[in-house]
């Protein structure tokens, strides 16, 4: 069956072109410092939002049209498999990713789900055999059914912390039968709502238990991905354990896993713990964790998760420069964690908001790796620090001198001439690298 019908192989036609089902910027063949655009980027398309989420929101109905709804059960897991690989071949994307609940439909017990699974997952690997998609990286859904409400390896119950890890345990199998490149932790119910009732010490213990068993078994049953943990400040819970870059590093160091993890940062999130995209991947990066980038943006007058495709030139170019300098992502890709608009129901938009988003970061990197060539932001930096690279400063970066040597340095210090930030040409600069690069035929 087909269920795109009125699409064919999305193409390159250049920044001129008018058809909506084209590629204006993103040309997976064009090389920039060797590597070709397909090989540096390494889209991927999320499942669950693609295949499964039907636009409902908390105050409407879902309003997606799919050719595959008109399925039940199996048989519509099914038929997503078969829509979702029309898809990526469509679009001309290398990676997906999913959640186990995504692919199956839960049974009755865990036992049924598990026999689901196997169905589906040996469907999806039928299909790879005769495709060049790849499995970016899966996850287990512990934070929907009710069972996760009072979360799942944070839960304040035994028997749920034993079926998340069960559902991981499954997870780690599934990464490991159809060549997964990553395994993702996204924290959804680890948190608390109030600390009235929680006990926060045991249950971040319990949930560095629960990482260093999923650890172990990867290494039992020679699972080689990437882990990786996708931080994130609230929603559903008050407050995660995970809530940022920063503190989810803090955590790895605190309980010996930072040799075993990398973080898979996401744009909205960023915002959401109060920080920009960039600076949750400078965070990553300099601090050597940067694995993956969950790749949409949130709206600027919304406080949620709202999940857009990316189309956010600045934010795209500054994110770019940050992989750029991480030298790529390795393992790790660039997924489509977004959704249309409720108001985009039909098939295609699915195509529309997947070529808006690819075309984004295909600009974002043009530009940020012109900026990078051209050394703008070092030269910029060892202009502003530049009195750290002699005299005193370079005694303070050296570790050579102490308390009393700074003070006798600066007692009698009559003036202090401090330089401008110029952020105003900085940016005008950046809005100099995207004019160009989108003014280029």
């Amino acid at each position: 069956m087909v269920y795109f019908e009125n699409v064919n192989k999305i193409g390159y036609e250049g920044a001129t072109s008018t058809n909506p089902l084209a590629f204006k910027f993103y040309n997976p063949k064009e090389k920039i410092n060797g590597k070709t655009m397909e090989e540096f980027l390494r889209f991927g398309v999320a499942y669950w939002h693609t295949f499964t989420q039907d636009l409902s929101d908390p105050f409407g109905a879902g309003t997606a049209i799919r050719p595959w709804d008109k399925f039940t059960g199996m048989d519509q897991a099914k038929a997503r498999v078969e829509a979702a690989f029309e898809f990526f071949e469509k679009l001309g994307v290398k990676y997906f990713c999913f959640h186990d609940v995504d692919i199956a439909p839960e049974g009755a017990t865990l036992r049924e789900t598990n026999k689901n699974l196997d169905d589906i997952v040996a469907m999806i690997k039928d299909y790879m055999k005769d495709s060049d998609v790849q499995l970016l990286w899966n996850t287990a859904n512990n934070f929907t059914h009710p069972r996760f409400v009072h979360g799942a390896a944070s839960s304040s119950h035994a028997d749920v912390f034993a079926y998340a890890a069960a559902k991981v345990k499954k997870g780690l199998e599934i990464g490991k039968e159809l060549g997964g490149e990553n395994y993702v932790f996204w924290g959804g119910r680890e948190g608390y709502e109030t600390l009235l009732n929680t006990d926060l010490k045991l249950e971040q213990d319990n949930l560095a238990r629960f990482f260093q068993m999923a650890v172990n078994y990867a290494k039992e049953i020679n699972f080689d991905a990437q882990f990786l943990i996708e931080p994130k400040p609230k929603e559903p819970t008050t407050h995660q354990y995970d809530f940022d870059s920063q503190s989810a590093h803090a955590f790895l160091l605190n309980y010996g896993l930072q040799d075993q993890f990398k973080l898979n940062i996401e744009a909205n999130h960023a915002t959401l713990a109060g920080h920009t995209f960039e600076h949750e991947l400078r965070y990553a990066r300099i601090n050597g964790i940067l694995g993956s980038v969950d790749a949409n943006q949130g709206d600027p007058l919304l406080g949620w998760d709202t999940d857009e495709f990316p189309t956010d030139l600045y934010s795209t170019t500054l994110a770019m420069y940050e992989i750029i300098k991480n030298g790529g992502l390795g393992k790790g890709g660039l997924n489509f964690d977004a959704k249309v608009r409720r108001g985009s129901f039909e098939p295609v938009d699915l195509f529309h908001a997947h070529i808006a988003g690819m075309d984004s970061f295909t600009i974002g990197y043009k530009a940020a790796a012109k900026i990078a060539e051209d050394q703008v932001f070092e030269r910029i930096l060892t202009d502003r620090y530049s009195t750290f690279s002699k005299g005193i400063g370079l005694a303070i970066v050296n570790d050579k001198t102490n308390f009393k040597q700074l003070e006798e340095h600066v007692l009698d210090l009559k003036d202090i001439k401090l330089k401008s930030g110029r952020l105003e040409v900085i940016k005008a600069t950046i809005n100099q690298y995207l004019l160009q690069v989108t003014a280029a035929k």
